[in-house]
Protein backbone atom coordinates (compact mmCIF):
# COMPACT_ATOMS: atom_id res chain seq x y z
CA UNK A 1 0.00 0.00 0.00
CA UNK A 2 1.34 3.39 -1.12
CA UNK A 3 1.68 6.06 1.63
CA UNK A 4 -0.24 8.80 1.99
CA UNK A 5 1.43 12.53 1.91
CA UNK A 6 -0.75 14.25 4.68
CA UNK A 7 -1.23 18.01 3.62
CA UNK A 8 1.16 20.80 5.80
CA UNK A 9 1.20 24.33 5.92
CA UNK A 10 2.07 26.39 3.11
CA UNK A 11 4.04 28.58 5.28
CA UNK A 12 7.00 28.65 7.60
CA UNK A 13 7.29 30.47 10.95
CA UNK A 14 9.87 33.42 10.83
CA UNK A 15 12.81 33.48 12.81
CA UNK A 16 12.56 35.92 15.65
CA UNK A 17 15.42 38.66 15.08
CA UNK A 18 17.01 40.33 17.86
CA UNK A 19 16.94 44.46 18.33
CA UNK A 20 19.96 46.40 16.04
CA UNK A 21 22.78 46.95 18.10
CA UNK A 22 23.99 50.78 18.09
CA UNK A 23 27.18 50.62 15.37
CA UNK A 24 28.95 53.30 17.31
CA UNK A 25 28.93 50.46 21.05
CA UNK A 26 30.46 47.96 22.15
CA UNK A 27 29.04 46.01 18.50
CA UNK A 28 31.94 46.21 16.84
CA UNK A 29 34.32 44.58 19.08
CA UNK A 30 31.43 41.69 19.24
CA UNK A 31 31.99 41.01 15.68
CA UNK A 32 35.65 40.73 16.00
CA UNK A 33 35.58 38.53 19.12
CA UNK A 34 32.80 36.24 16.91
CA UNK A 35 35.52 36.64 14.23
CA UNK A 36 38.64 34.83 16.54
CA UNK A 37 36.24 32.01 17.94
CA UNK A 38 35.72 31.17 14.37
CA UNK A 39 39.28 31.01 13.69
CA UNK A 40 39.94 29.43 16.60
CA UNK A 41 37.65 26.69 15.63
CA UNK A 42 34.98 27.11 18.23
CA UNK A 43 31.86 25.06 17.14
CA UNK A 44 29.03 27.21 15.41
CA UNK A 45 26.50 26.25 18.41
CA UNK A 46 28.69 27.44 20.89
CA UNK A 47 29.47 30.56 18.67
CA UNK A 48 25.78 31.08 18.44
CA UNK A 49 25.21 30.58 22.48
CA UNK A 50 27.53 33.51 22.54
CA UNK A 51 26.85 36.12 20.04
CA UNK A 52 22.92 35.82 22.01
CA UNK A 53 24.35 35.98 25.26
CA UNK A 54 26.70 38.82 24.28
CA UNK A 55 23.68 40.68 22.95
CA UNK A 56 21.77 40.55 25.19
CA UNK A 57 24.49 42.00 27.30
CA UNK A 58 25.52 44.88 24.78
CA UNK A 59 21.57 45.95 24.47
CA UNK A 60 21.41 46.16 28.17
CA UNK A 61 24.60 48.48 27.68
CA UNK A 62 23.28 50.61 24.80
CA UNK A 63 20.22 51.48 26.92
CA UNK A 64 22.29 52.56 29.49
CA UNK A 65 24.47 54.97 27.12
CA UNK A 66 27.54 52.55 28.12
CA UNK A 67 29.33 52.92 24.41
CA UNK A 68 32.72 51.42 24.85
CA UNK A 69 34.10 48.37 26.68
CA UNK A 70 36.08 50.97 28.76
CA UNK A 71 33.28 52.14 30.52
CA UNK A 72 32.44 48.59 31.94
CA UNK A 73 33.55 48.18 35.72
CA UNK A 74 33.27 45.63 38.23
CA UNK A 75 30.09 47.20 39.87
CA UNK A 76 28.63 48.07 36.45
CA UNK A 77 28.82 43.53 35.87
CA UNK A 78 27.21 43.05 38.92
CA UNK A 79 24.48 44.91 38.11
CA UNK A 80 23.92 43.64 35.45
CA UNK A 81 23.89 40.38 37.25
CA UNK A 82 21.26 41.59 39.34
CA UNK A 83 19.39 42.64 36.59
CA UNK A 84 19.48 38.71 35.02
CA UNK A 85 18.08 37.90 38.78
CA UNK A 86 15.03 40.18 39.23
CA UNK A 87 14.56 39.53 35.27
CA UNK A 88 11.03 37.94 33.91
CA UNK A 89 10.52 36.23 31.72
CA UNK A 90 6.85 36.15 29.50
CA UNK A 91 5.21 33.93 31.59
CA UNK A 92 6.63 35.56 34.99
CA UNK A 93 9.18 32.88 35.54
CA UNK A 94 12.83 33.99 36.52
CA UNK A 95 15.44 32.43 34.77
CA UNK A 96 16.93 29.30 36.07
CA UNK A 97 20.53 29.90 37.84
CA UNK A 98 21.72 27.69 35.24
CA UNK A 99 20.50 30.45 32.53
CA UNK A 100 21.78 32.95 34.61
CA UNK A 101 25.21 31.21 34.45
CA UNK A 102 25.25 30.46 30.96
CA UNK A 103 24.25 34.74 30.20
CA UNK A 104 26.97 35.76 32.46
CA UNK A 105 30.24 33.24 31.30
CA UNK A 106 30.40 34.11 28.10
CA UNK A 107 30.53 38.15 28.93
CA UNK A 108 33.77 37.19 31.64
CA UNK A 109 34.85 35.18 28.41
CA UNK A 110 34.55 38.35 26.41
CA UNK A 111 35.85 40.56 28.88
CA UNK A 112 39.19 38.21 29.17
CA UNK A 113 39.57 38.45 25.47
CA UNK A 114 39.14 42.46 25.01
CA UNK A 115 41.94 42.24 27.67
CA UNK A 116 44.15 39.67 25.80
CA UNK A 117 43.89 41.65 22.40
CA UNK A 118 44.91 44.96 24.53
CA UNK A 119 41.65 47.02 24.01
CA UNK A 120 41.41 47.10 28.00
CA UNK A 121 44.37 48.38 30.34
CA UNK A 122 42.62 45.56 32.76
CA UNK A 123 39.90 42.59 33.07
CA UNK A 124 36.80 44.13 35.14
CA UNK A 125 35.03 40.62 34.61
CA UNK A 126 38.63 38.91 36.43
CA UNK A 127 36.61 38.93 39.47
CA UNK A 128 33.23 38.38 38.69
CA UNK A 129 31.54 35.55 41.00
CA UNK A 130 28.66 33.33 38.64
CA UNK A 131 26.01 32.19 40.43
CA UNK A 132 26.53 28.46 41.84
CA UNK A 133 25.15 25.85 39.84
CA UNK A 134 22.74 23.44 41.65
CA UNK A 135 22.89 20.07 41.59
CA UNK A 136 19.43 18.54 41.36
CA UNK A 137 17.73 15.68 38.69
CA UNK A 138 15.87 16.16 35.92
CA UNK A 139 12.42 17.58 36.10
CA UNK A 140 10.48 14.98 34.77
CA UNK A 141 11.52 11.23 33.65
CA UNK A 142 8.59 9.09 31.00
CA UNK A 143 8.36 5.98 31.92
CA UNK A 144 8.52 2.65 29.70
CA UNK A 145 4.44 3.32 29.21
CA UNK A 146 4.50 7.08 28.56
CA UNK A 147 7.49 6.07 25.93
CA UNK A 148 5.38 3.53 24.40
CA UNK A 149 2.61 5.55 24.30
CA UNK A 150 4.41 8.58 22.74
CA UNK A 151 6.20 6.27 20.02
CA UNK A 152 2.45 4.90 19.30
CA UNK A 153 1.10 8.37 17.71
CA UNK A 154 2.40 8.83 14.48
CA UNK A 155 0.16 7.64 11.39
CA UNK A 156 2.76 5.25 9.73
CA UNK A 157 0.47 4.76 6.70
CA UNK A 158 1.27 8.34 5.99
CA UNK A 159 5.09 9.78 4.82
CA UNK A 160 5.45 12.40 7.39
CA UNK A 161 3.95 10.07 10.45
CA UNK A 162 6.56 7.31 9.13
CA UNK A 163 9.01 9.49 9.23
CA UNK A 164 8.13 10.42 12.81
CA UNK A 165 8.19 7.12 14.13
CA UNK A 166 11.64 6.44 13.03
CA UNK A 167 13.15 9.71 14.52
CA UNK A 168 11.30 9.34 17.29
CA UNK A 169 12.56 5.43 17.73
CA UNK A 170 15.78 6.96 17.04
CA UNK A 171 16.17 9.58 19.49
CA UNK A 172 15.14 7.08 22.31
CA UNK A 173 17.38 4.72 21.40
CA UNK A 174 20.39 6.75 21.10
CA UNK A 175 19.66 9.58 23.58
CA UNK A 176 20.68 11.44 20.75
CA UNK A 177 20.63 15.78 21.67
CA UNK A 178 18.23 18.32 19.78
CA UNK A 179 20.74 19.32 17.51
CA UNK A 180 22.58 16.21 16.83
CA UNK A 181 19.32 14.22 15.41
CA UNK A 182 18.39 16.86 12.58
CA UNK A 183 22.15 16.77 12.30
CA UNK A 184 22.69 13.15 10.93
CA UNK A 185 23.13 12.33 7.25
CA UNK A 186 21.40 8.86 5.16
CA UNK A 187 25.47 7.78 5.78
CA UNK A 188 25.80 8.29 9.42
CA UNK A 189 23.42 5.17 9.92
CA UNK A 190 25.43 1.49 9.29
CA UNK A 191 22.49 -0.88 9.12
CA UNK A 192 24.93 -3.85 9.00
CA UNK A 193 26.50 -2.68 12.12
CA UNK A 194 23.64 -1.31 14.02
CA UNK A 195 25.78 1.76 14.72
CA UNK A 196 24.50 6.04 14.24
CA UNK A 197 27.80 8.00 13.80
CA UNK A 198 27.33 11.23 15.11
CA UNK A 199 29.54 13.98 13.59
CA UNK A 200 31.24 17.17 15.76
CA UNK A 201 28.90 16.60 18.48
CA UNK A 202 28.47 19.21 21.40
CA UNK A 203 32.37 20.46 21.94
CA UNK A 204 33.37 18.92 18.21
CA UNK A 205 33.30 15.85 19.27
CA UNK A 206 32.36 12.43 17.10
CA UNK A 207 31.01 9.70 18.69
CA UNK A 208 30.02 6.19 17.81
CA UNK A 209 26.53 4.58 19.59
CA UNK A 210 24.40 1.66 19.03
CA UNK A 211 21.11 2.01 17.70
CA UNK A 212 18.44 -0.31 18.75
CA UNK A 213 17.09 -3.60 16.72
CA UNK A 214 13.50 -1.87 16.41
CA UNK A 215 14.84 1.49 15.85
CA UNK A 216 16.93 0.09 12.96
CA UNK A 217 13.85 -1.50 11.59
CA UNK A 218 11.66 1.44 11.17
CA UNK A 219 14.76 3.96 10.27
CA UNK A 220 14.94 1.30 7.28
CA UNK A 221 11.19 1.33 6.89
CA UNK A 222 11.34 4.93 6.38
CA UNK A 223 14.79 4.98 4.25
CA UNK A 224 12.65 2.49 1.76
CA UNK A 225 9.61 3.95 1.56
CA UNK A 226 9.35 7.21 2.89
CA UNK A 227 12.49 9.35 2.67
CA UNK A 228 12.37 8.63 -1.16
CA UNK A 229 9.02 10.29 -1.92
CA UNK A 230 9.79 13.20 0.26
CA UNK A 231 13.43 13.75 -1.16
CA UNK A 232 13.28 16.75 -3.93
CA UNK A 233 16.31 17.39 -4.46
CA UNK A 234 18.73 14.67 -4.85
CA UNK A 235 22.28 16.53 -3.38
CA UNK A 236 20.12 16.19 0.29
CA UNK A 237 21.79 13.90 2.36
CA UNK A 238 19.62 14.65 5.71
CA UNK A 239 19.00 11.84 6.97
CA UNK A 240 15.29 12.71 8.30
CA UNK A 241 13.55 15.34 5.70
CA UNK A 242 10.52 17.80 6.30
CA UNK A 243 7.49 17.74 4.48
CA UNK A 244 9.58 20.38 2.02
CA UNK A 245 12.20 17.80 1.25
CA UNK A 246 14.70 19.89 3.24
CA UNK A 247 16.62 19.13 6.69
CA UNK A 248 14.38 18.45 9.50
CA UNK A 249 15.06 22.18 11.54
CA UNK A 250 15.67 21.51 15.38
CA UNK A 251 12.50 23.85 16.37
CA UNK A 252 10.25 21.67 13.91
CA UNK A 253 11.78 18.30 15.97
CA UNK A 254 10.76 19.82 19.55
CA UNK A 255 7.70 20.75 18.01
CA UNK A 256 6.75 16.96 16.85
CA UNK A 257 7.96 15.69 20.32
CA UNK A 258 5.76 18.19 21.98
CA UNK A 259 2.93 17.61 19.48
CA UNK A 260 2.66 13.71 20.25
CA UNK A 261 3.75 14.11 23.62
CA UNK A 262 -0.06 16.05 23.70
CA UNK A 263 -1.53 13.45 21.59
CA UNK A 264 -0.71 10.55 24.15
CA UNK A 265 -1.73 12.83 27.33
CA UNK A 266 1.87 13.14 28.30
CA UNK A 267 1.74 16.38 30.17
CA UNK A 268 5.74 16.46 31.10
CA UNK A 269 7.55 19.23 31.00
CA UNK A 270 10.62 19.47 27.58
CA UNK A 271 10.47 17.69 24.62
CA UNK A 272 13.23 15.96 22.94
CA UNK A 273 15.44 16.33 26.11
CA UNK A 274 12.68 14.27 28.10
CA UNK A 275 13.54 11.20 25.87
CA UNK A 276 17.12 11.17 26.20
CA UNK A 277 16.59 11.29 30.11
CA UNK A 278 14.49 8.40 29.24
CA UNK A 279 17.01 6.47 27.84
CA UNK A 280 19.80 6.86 30.11
CA UNK A 281 17.13 5.39 32.85
CA UNK A 282 15.76 3.05 31.38
CA UNK A 283 19.23 1.62 30.77
CA UNK A 284 20.25 2.34 34.25
CA UNK A 285 17.52 0.80 35.93
CA UNK A 286 17.73 -2.19 33.89
CA UNK A 287 21.37 -2.48 35.06
CA UNK A 288 23.82 -0.24 32.60
CA UNK A 289 27.00 0.42 33.49
CA UNK A 290 27.09 4.27 34.39
CA UNK A 291 30.43 4.53 31.98
CA UNK A 292 28.38 2.86 28.74
CA UNK A 293 25.47 5.56 30.22
CA UNK A 294 28.16 8.49 29.61
CA UNK A 295 29.78 7.60 26.47
CA UNK A 296 26.09 7.25 24.73
CA UNK A 297 25.22 10.51 25.71
CA UNK A 298 28.76 12.61 24.51
CA UNK A 299 29.27 13.48 27.99
CA UNK A 300 33.18 14.13 28.43
CA UNK A 301 33.21 14.02 31.82
CA UNK A 302 30.52 13.46 34.62
CA UNK A 303 30.79 16.67 36.79
CA UNK A 304 30.97 15.58 37.16
CA UNK A 305 32.69 11.95 38.34
CA UNK A 306 35.95 11.85 36.62
CA UNK A 307 35.12 8.05 35.89
CA UNK A 308 35.11 8.76 31.98
CA UNK A 309 36.63 5.62 30.16
CA UNK A 310 36.35 4.75 26.01
CA UNK A 311 34.90 1.86 25.64
CA UNK A 312 34.52 -0.41 23.07
CA UNK A 313 31.50 0.05 20.09
CA UNK A 314 30.46 -3.76 20.34
CA UNK A 315 30.53 -3.84 24.45
CA UNK A 316 28.74 -0.93 24.10
CA UNK A 317 26.39 -2.33 21.27
CA UNK A 318 25.83 -5.48 23.73
CA UNK A 319 25.03 -3.63 27.13
CA UNK A 320 22.26 -1.41 25.19
CA UNK A 321 20.69 -4.60 23.64
CA UNK A 322 21.02 -6.13 27.12
CA UNK A 323 19.26 -2.94 28.83
CA UNK A 324 17.22 -1.19 26.56
CA UNK A 325 13.62 -1.27 26.99
CA UNK A 326 12.61 -1.26 23.27
CA UNK A 327 13.05 -4.17 21.65
CA UNK A 328 11.76 -6.04 18.45
CA UNK A 329 11.41 -9.36 21.00
CA UNK A 330 10.18 -8.51 24.57
CA UNK A 331 12.00 -10.54 26.51
CA UNK A 332 11.62 -11.65 30.35
CA UNK A 333 11.52 -8.74 32.56
CA UNK A 334 14.78 -9.19 35.11
CA UNK A 335 13.55 -6.09 37.45
CA UNK A 336 15.42 -3.01 38.01
CA UNK A 337 18.32 -3.80 39.36
CA UNK A 338 20.77 -0.52 40.72
CA UNK A 339 24.41 -1.18 39.99
CA UNK A 340 25.41 0.29 43.26
CA UNK A 341 26.85 3.65 41.95
CA UNK A 342 25.02 5.64 43.57
CA UNK A 343 26.94 9.25 43.45
CA UNK A 344 27.90 8.46 39.43
CA UNK A 345 24.44 7.87 38.61
CA UNK A 346 23.20 11.25 40.65
CA UNK A 347 26.22 12.97 39.02
CA UNK A 348 25.17 11.78 35.02
CA UNK A 349 21.72 13.26 36.23
CA UNK A 350 22.79 16.21 37.67
CA UNK A 351 24.37 16.69 33.83
CA UNK A 352 21.40 15.94 32.49
CA UNK A 353 19.60 18.60 34.25
CA UNK A 354 21.83 21.33 33.60
CA UNK A 355 21.29 20.30 30.00
CA UNK A 356 17.69 20.13 30.03
CA UNK A 357 17.79 23.68 31.58
CA UNK A 358 20.19 24.87 28.68
CA UNK A 359 17.69 23.66 26.35
CA UNK A 360 14.51 24.69 27.86
CA UNK A 361 15.63 28.54 28.62
CA UNK A 362 19.00 28.74 26.06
Amino acid sequence: MALRRKPGPTTRPARERSRPLNPDGIAPYLESHLEWLTVKNYSPDTINRRDVALRRFIEWCDERSLNQPQEITKPILERYQRHLYYYRKENGQPLTLGTQHSLLAPVKTFFKWLTQENHLLYNPASELMLPKQPKRLPRDILSVAEVESILAQPDHSTLGGLRDRALLETLYSTGLRRMELPALKVYDIDRHRSIVIVREGKGLRDRIIPIGERALAWVEKYLDESRPQLLLNVHEEALFLNDYGEALPRDALARKVKHYMEQAGVKKTGSCHLFRHAMATHMLDNGADTRFIQAMLGHADLATTQIYTHVSVEKLKAVHAATHPAKLRREVDRGAGENGREAEREALFTALAAEEDEELDG
